[in-house]
């Protein structure tokens, strides 16, 4: 059993992943992802043995693209099914047949998926991040989504976080998306903490390997799906469903 806890005398800062750990996002990107797949999919013809099947809203948002930057996601996914598409560019229409038109056709259905329902957040994680500042802990929100700042806006979180560390940031600063560490390096650096002192909550495999990449103090999976396993297969110290089980000293 895991015997650590969130505490001042073992930790600087807490850092948390956006979608699925303090807001319920993720269910909208994956609506988006397969509403852009699928039409797309359906679509395509090609003779080179691609598969036609359907976006699954669970396993490839999952195995592809979840926590990943969105031409990330649409690179992988396309891979899958063996199809290759033009890079073309950031610039690119949403009915642009490219891995940045996808990914822009992606991020429009988002947003209106967003102006329509809200946002809905975790308040385990909410009542948790309040607990944390008050014993001094630093709080900083990194994400892949470059609509980080509107999410937070909408929701009225703005002010539980030190620093963001969002999509806009990574492609301006450069950032290697997760799997890869920077995002969370970059937080830990701007919050003036050593990694090592630093507590990482994440609810996609690619972010717990990211966390574990980087050399995290603990990295604490969120399953809120049923992926216990896989989160700890992947780099995650300890697993929780409610961040009010992560144990908190003084």
């Amino acid at each position: 059993m895991d015997e650590r806890t969130v505490s001042r005398a073992a930790f600087d800062a807490v850092i948390f992943d956006l979608d699925g750990v303090v807001t319920r996002t993720a269910s909208l990107h994956a609506r988006a992802w397969k509403q852009v797949f699928d039409e797309f999919l359906a679509r395509w013809k090609w003779g080179n043995g691609g598969s036609r099947d359907p976006f699954d809203i669970e396993d490839d948002y999952n195995r592809h693209v979840d926590g990943k930057p969105r031409y990330d996601g649409v690179r992988d996914f396309l891979a899958s099914r063996g199809i290759e598409l033009p890079e073309g560019d950031p610039s690119d229409g949403p009915d642009v047949e490219s891995v940045c038109g996808l990914g822009n056709r992606k991020n429009v259905l988002y947003n209106e998926l967003l102006s329509q329902g809200g946002v809905e957040i975790f308040e385990d994680t909410v009542t948790q991040i309040e607990a944390w500042r008050a014993m001094g802990l630093k709080t900083a929100i990194v994400s892949s989504s470059k609509n980080c700042a509107t999410v937070l806006q909408v929701a009225g979180l703005t002010e539980l976080f030190d620093i963001r560390v969002d999509g806009v940031e990574s492609a301006r600063l450069g950032l290697e998306g997760k799997p890869a560490p920077d995002i969370f390096l970059k937080a830990a650096e701007l919050l003036g903490v050593e990694p090592a002192r630093a507590v990482v909550f994440e609810d996609a495999v690619s972010g717990v390997q990211a966390g574990r990449a980087g050399g995290f103090g603990w990295v604490i999976g969120v399953d809120r799906v049923g992926a216990r396993d896989a989160l700890l297969a992947n780099g995650a110290d300890t697993v929780v469903s409610d961040l009010r089980e992560v144990p908190t000293g003084s």
